[in-house]
This record gives structure tokens, sequence and C-alpha cells, in this order.
């Protein structure tokens, strides 16, 4: 199944889906870090990696949801695609829920209860990303219908109209 979005002949939910995955993930990082000694700084530099990550995240579900839509119903694509679905709302609500105690907070460093939090939403999404990879490898959900090991360039003319 082809993705309905594209950028220059690529799906774009793919090219979203990295940036929240590494900020969330390298957030969480600083965190522990910070809280074990690490420096000062960590903890707004999580901080912030914690806010672009949720950006970031917000369109990749977007674009997501798109692509979501089109999956034929009964299949088990659509199963796989539904509880990946379900697995990123957990973890973008926990991360959320995370960024508005410290939006609010004196300190943007995270405390333990913080990252037991982001530690459960970072497993959440090790989880999502392996069924997003399910979806794409073993389902072929997003993938060209003229994918092909000798498949021309998407940027030439020849190749499908996007």
């Amino acid at each position: 199944m082809e993705s309905r979005l594209k950028v220059l002949g690529h799906p774009l939910h793919p090219m979203l889906v990295m940036f929240p995955v590494a900020l969330l993930a390298t957030a969480v990082l600083f965190d522990v870090v910070d809280i074990v000694g690490g420096p000062d700084f960590l903890g707004d530099v999580a901080y912030w990696n914690l806010t672009v990550g949720l950006v970031g995240g917000l369109l990749a579900a977007a674009a997501g949801t798109v692509d979501l839509l089109a999956i034929p119903t009964g299949t088990r694509a659509k199963r796989v695609a539904l509880t990946h679905a379900a697995a990123n709302v957990a973890l973008i609500l926990l991360f959320a829920a995370v960024w508005v105690v410290r939006l609010n907070a004196d300190s943007r460093a995270a405390g333990g209860a913080l990252i037991a939090i982001e530690i459960v939403a970072l497993a959440i999404l090790g989880v999502s990303a392996w069924l997003g990879g399910e979806l794409v490898d073993r389902l072929g959900v997003g993938v060209d219908r003229d994918a092909d090991l000798d498949a021309p360039s998407s940027l030439r003319p020849s190749a499908t109209p996007q």
C-alpha cells in the first residue's frame, strides 16, 4: 500500500518520525545524566528537546493518520497500525504531562518521578517504533507499488506521478 502523503516521491511520515524519536530519547538520556550528577544545563537542554520532540511528534502523527486511514479495514496491517497509533498517543500524552509539569516548575530539570514517567514513555516509543517497522518492512505499508531493486529514481519523470 503506497503512502498518501509524499515529498519528492517519498513518504512523509517516516521522514517526520526520526526527529521526535531522537529528540525524546535524547531528552530522557540528558535527564538521567543530569540527575546522576551531570552538568546543570542538561535539564534545560532536555526540556527543550522534549518541547521540540512533542511538536515533531504531533506533525508525524498528522502524517501517520493520513496513511492509517488509507489502510483497508479487516487487515493485519490495520490492527498493527491502530496499535502503533494508540502507543504513539500514549507516549505523547506521557511526555506532554512531563512537559506541563516542567513548564510550571521553578526549574526545568526533571526529578525522579518525572524521569520514571519518561522511561515508561520511552519504552512505549520503542514498542511503537518496532510496530512502525513491522508496518513498512513486513506489511508493505507506505511502500511504493513500483518498488523494486532496480526501480528508477522517484525524481525521474518516468516514475509514477505523485
